[in-house]
């Protein structure tokens, strides 16, 4: 009998309509007090006037009750949220109320004997009685599970008792920042008393908050004070609650920290904060990207929304660190339907699970497809119809494509070229193309054929429809990509060491992917067509000193722990990078982190000839083929300079300026082409006659087709 009605009290205590039901009750019972006390505030007699105007005056403030849905809240979790929807309720029938008086219907007298301030007191005595319910079971709540942590219950009633449990070694945690985020950090590890957290204090410089009590806990002292507090309060763990701190900031409290003995965690930054997503006091490492952070940027979420929302997006490269972010961040602006196009079929496995799972309402699609690919690349544009395109697809390997060139002429180039042409095959709007800072002054295949890419979205540019806009966005190296140098020093330290750093000079633009991607977003899809758009990336970083600070960060002391090898320059490799070529830099409009580069486009009959002629060297044999590519390279991008360990063993010579191109005898065009090479007979294997390089190119026209230019008109 008794398992009977414990049966039937449990499913009383889980079924929601019941307990809703029982909530409601509770409320009606407080309401009817609180009526009783008024009148006897008013009156003396608590039960006077239990008649039509209680009535009317209870049935109001249930309805305020169910309107705000009071009794769906969870009294064990009753938060801020909670609290504003009970004085919205109270509000609302203590307004409702004041009509009371004025109601003839009432009759018998009670609307006139009703006193003004009686339906006031009632309010407000609800309001109380309300709140005090429901902070009360959240208070009582809380003290039990406080109390049954750390005590072994028995799981039967003739269980033998058990010893009592040894005390949880607690974190003594001081928390630096006496912000919302630091109260966030504070209300959670109250409600998670199993985690063994006990908070000695905070820390702020905002000189109003210093001696204060937040949520009971008190701001003991600036961030200059970090290192005497650790001590003094025997600290284990600081917490860095500062999401909107720049990485200079966060540098300089794990430097104070640093040395203590106290670990340093931190909650994640405001990069994250895009379309209706919240932050969450997620703590966690210090991770290499806190120290690079910086502050957050502020984006036109309207006029984004207006280009996004219920748009076909489409992504190249959509399975790689830019391209999955890019996506990410998209589907907060609701479009219709985001593709991802890529020809890795495991980083694309990868993005797509990701994504599903941050947004399980987005329409998402993948193409599995290689832009080298025209045809198929073709039958993906024709299939989803998108009107914006990112085309983050590229081989960015710097010493791999110093030794295969090819390759990056196929990918970069011919492979922007083709989704270019898709895009105005079905009238894309929108097209922005993820560049480089190696594009500045290249020194390698990849900074020049990504400087080529530049110029064919410029040429599409000049012959986009109107309402078309074809761009480039240009930024330095992003934190965390595959291949960037941050998984490699993790590796290192995780094997022992040494830090392989290639120079001490080594420095390098560096951008968090959420913030280059946020800026994409923002210069791709509001600047004006034609134009090259130039991050701000800040100041560049020592390689060297981004070493010493992961392995600082992973308790290591370089010199003592693990070491720093210097390798040397890899081929293709710059001491240093550019962002703008001379006279290039102006700002912009679309955003204050945004600049302009300023450049002439590359004359259309020049570029075509050139483009064509690298891809018909494609099937040369191997060494002509790299001086082929060379010899072009150099003259399309004249601000090109071979790396000596790279492409450049290939060099033979300064290139003859470019002369006008003339149309030949098929209708096409033709260049001049390079002298014979001084010192070398015209059997040298290195080198050909004008006439045999030209039988020998158009031998392979056929098996090797070149797409057809954007700027070209049929």
């Amino acid at each position: 009998m008794a398992t009977h009605i414990d049966k039937l009290i449990s499913k009383f205590y889980h079924h929601p309509a019941l307990r809703a039901t029982a909530k409601l009750g509770l409320d009606a019972t407080s309401l009817l007090l609180a009526w009783c006390l008024a009148m006897a505030a008013q009156s003396g007699r608590p039960t006077a006037l239990l008649g039509r105007a209680a009535l009317a005056w209870m049935a109001v403030a249930l309805a305020s009750n169910l309107a705000f849905r009071l009794p769906t809240q969870h009294f064990r979790q009753f938060g801020r949220r909670d609290q504003g929807r009970v004085l919205a309720a109270t509000g609302v029938h203590a307004l409702a109320g004041l009509l009371l008086p004025r109601i003839a219907w009432l009759g018998g007298g009670s609307a006139r004997a009703l006193a003004e301030a009686t339906p006031l007191l009632a309010a407000l005595a609800t309001g109380l009685a309300w709140m005090a319910l429901r902070m009360g079971v959240a208070l009582l709540h809380e003290r039990r599970r406080s109390r049954a942590h750390g005590r072994s219950v028995p799981h039967a009633a003739h269980a033998a008792p058990a010893a009592p449990a040894a005390p949880v070694a607690a974190d003594r945690v001081l928390i630096a920042g006496a912000g919302h985020a630091g109260l966030l950090i504070l209300e959670e590890l109250a409600r998670h008393p199993e985690l063994g957290h006990q908070v000695v204090g905070l820390v702020d410089d905002a000189p109003d908050k210093l001696g204060l009590r937040i949520a009971g806990v008190r701001v003991l002292g600036p961030f200059a004070a970090l290192p005497a507090l650790i001590r003094q309060h025997a600290v284990t763990r600081v917490i860095l609650a500062v999401p909107s701190a720049p990485g200079a900031v966060i540098r300089h409290l794990t430097q104070l920290v640093s040395g203590s003995g106290a670990q340093v965690k931190t909650v994640p930054g405001l990069f994250d904060l895009l379309g209706a997503r919240a932050w969450i006091p997620e703590v966690q490492d210090v991770a290499i990207e806190d120290l690079l952070r910086r502050a957050p940027i502020q984006l036109d979420q309207t006029a984004l929304g207006r280009e996004l929302a219920d748009a076909v997006v489409l992504i190249t490269g959509g399975g790689g660190s830019i391209g999955s972010e890019l996506a990410r961040q998209v589907a907060a602006f609701q479009p219709r339907r985001i593709v991802l196009l890529g020809r890795g079929e495991n980083s694309l496995w990868e993005a797509e699970r990701r994504l599903r799972r941050l947004a399980p309402g987005l329409q998402l699609s993948v193409e599995l497809c290689d832009i080298r690919n025209p045809l198929r690349l073709q039958q993906a544009f024709e299939r989803w119809r998108p009107g914006v395109v990112f085309h983050a697809a590229a081989h960015k390997h710097v010493p791999y494509l110093e030794l295969h060139p090819a390759e990056g002429i196929q990918n970069n180039v011919l492979g922007t070229l083709n989704v270019v042409r898709a895009c105005q095959a079905i009238g894309v709007h929108t097209f922005v193309n993820i560049s480089t800072d190696k594009a500045v002054n290249p020194a390698n295949v990849l900074g020049a054929t990504k400087y080529l890419a530049e110029c064919i979205i410029l040429a599409a540019a000049g012959a986009a429809l109107p309402g078309q806009r074809y761009v480039s966005v240009r930024f330095g190296n992003v934190l965390g990509s595959r291949g960037s140098v941050i998984p490699v020093f993790q590796d290192q330290i995780r094997s022992g060491g040494p830090l392989t750093v290639t120079h001490p000079d080594m420095t390098r633009y560096f951008m968090t992917i959420p913030e280059a991607s946020q800026l994409v977003l923002q210069a791709g899809l509001l600047g004006r067509n034609g134009k090259i758009f130039v991050l701000d990336m800040g100041e560049p970083v020592r390689i060297a000193d981004l070493a010493r600070d992961m392995a600082r960060l992973s308790g290591l002391t370089v010199g003592r722990d693990i070491q720093i090898q210097f390798s040397g320059i890899r081929p293709g490799e710059k001491l240093f990078e550019e962002i703008f070529h001379a006279q290039e830099e102006r700002p912009s409009r679309v955003h204050p982190k945004v600049f302009e580069a300023m450049r002439r486009p590359l004359e259309a009959g020049r570029l075509e000839h050139g483009i064509e002629a690298l891809a018909l060297a494609l099937a040369l044999p191997d060494g002509d083929r790299q001086r082929e590519i060379l010899h072009w390279l150099k003259r399309l991008v004249p601000s090109y300079q071979p790396s000596a360990t790279g492409l450049g063993r290939y060099d033979t010579g300064p290139v003859a300026p470019p002369v006008p191109v003339a149309p030949d005898h098929a209708g096409g065009r033709a260049g001049t082409t390079r002298p014979l090479l001084a010192g070398l007979g015209w059997m040298g294997r290195a080198t050909w006659s004008h006439l045999g390089r030209r039988i020998l190119l158009r031998r392979v026209r056929t098996a090797h087709p070149v797409p057809t230019p954007p700027w070209r008109v049929a």
